[in-house]
């Protein structure tokens, strides 16, 4: 590593990243803790960064004092105890109804445990008495320098973490955001994203940080684009823009006539509408076909041709049962039928010729032995 080169250091999870010199002498590595001084006292930092070309008021950067040892990381450890400590007794002072509007969300020692700083979220037009709230805390801390700092929403949600507006499981601030950028209106208009406040604001109330990340596309692809309200020449006629679209290169065109209609930049600079090529369609595969015997299956009550006669039992057909109009014939002609004949033969393909309806003689036909069931007699 080359002389009084300079390095990033981060001194808090997922926080800003400072920049210090390292004297001559010294060799650095990235994840290396080292102690440094700051505007706070001296804190335990770790090296994310170690090599950083053209900083910023490089006349000002300190340098770092040294590595940290085994004996500075437990010390850390131990002041990380303390601060819990200290944040319990700050939330139970502030628990009365006097501070409702705030909130203690961190508590931070120096390395050198001199020095307690509270980090306080409230509004500006709460009411809160900062020197009363130092005051009565300090009884409770007398061997250190107490210092209070106010934060804003974005940074106590960033402290508290979790879920989202979007579903995320952990919010962008919490995960990878070092530093919170400038949000404004503007961006969410240059992206037509919905204005409603359930759209453009996240956990904390304030607009999002991700309506950041892709602004600088946008404004890069509406440069060329003609804006909204415009009034243009299309292959179609002229027109006015109602609708920008820069991802795709395009807008949406009212046409007197034909309404709205999206042009491309080129069809706009070009006069001519472009071909579109439809892509081929691929017709479906065709089953392939099994080779082998088929079974074709009927579902009418006649027998297939070929397969034999069958009896009107097998067929699920009311063939198989006797015939309620020859009973009455033979009953007439005075055959009774056996009585120990369980099953008629089986019949044969052949439609049998209907029979002739018995002439009406007033009286109902002789009762006799029939595997019919039982029916009363009805009188005329």
């Amino acid at each position: 590593m080359t002389e009084q080169s300079i390095i990033g250091v981060q001194l808090s999870p997922v926080g800003k990243i400072y920049h210090f010199s390292v004297p001559e002498g010294i060799h650095i590595k990235q994840e290396d803790w080292v102690l440094v001084n700051t505007a706070r006292g001296r804190q335990l930092g770790r090296v994310l960064v170690t090599s950083i070309e053209h900083p910023h008021n490089a006349d000002e950067i300190q340098p770092i004092e040294r590595i940290a040892t085994e004996q500075d990381l437990e010390v850390k450890e131990k002041n990380a105890e303390k601060e819990k400590a200290a944040l319990e007794k700050a939330r139970e002072y502030l628990k009365g109804p006097r501070f409702e509007a705030v909130k203690a969300f961190a508590a931070e020692y120096s390395f050198d445990g001199n020095r307690l700083t509270f980090y306080l979220n409230y509004e500006p037009d709460a009411g809160f008495d900062l020197r009363a709230f130092l005051r009565d805390i300090s009884r409770s801390f007398r061997d250190v320098r107490l210092e209070v700092r106010q934060v804003g929403p974005r940074d106590m949600a960033k402290a508290l973490s979790g879920l989202g507006a979007c579903g995320i499981e952990k919010r962008c601030c919490s995960r990878f955001l070092t530093e919170f950028s400038s949000i404004s209106i503007k961006m969410a208009k240059s992206q037509d994203i919905s204005l409603t406040p359930e759209e453009i604001t996240g956990m904390c109330g304030r607009l999002r940080c991700c309506l950041n990340y892709e602004y600088e596309t946008y404004e890069e692809a509406r440069k060329n684009l003609p804006k909204r309200k415009k009034m243009v020449q299309t292959p179609m006629g002229e027109g006015k823009v109602i609708q920008v679209l820069p991802l795709s290169d395009s807008v949406v065109v009212e046409l007197p006539e034909g309404g709205p209609r999206q042009f491309t930049l080129e069809e706009l600079q070009t006069g001519k509408l472009a071909e579109k090529t439809s892509a081929p369609v691929e017709s479906p595969p065709m089953p392939e076909v099994i080779k082998g015997e088929v079974e074709i299956l009927s579902y009418s009550s006649k027998p297939p041709p070929g397969s034999g006669s069958k009896t009107g039992r097998e067929y699920g057909s009311r063939r198989g049962k006797p015939d309620r109009r020859a009973e009455q014939r033979s009953h007439q002609a005075g055959n009774r039928p056996d009585t120990t004949r369980t099953a008629k033969p089986p019949q044969q393909q052949t439609r049998p010729q209907q029979p002739k309806e018995p002439p009406a003689t007033g009286k109902p036909p002789e009762s006799g032995v029939s595997t019919l069931p039982h029916r009363k007699k009805r009188r005329r």
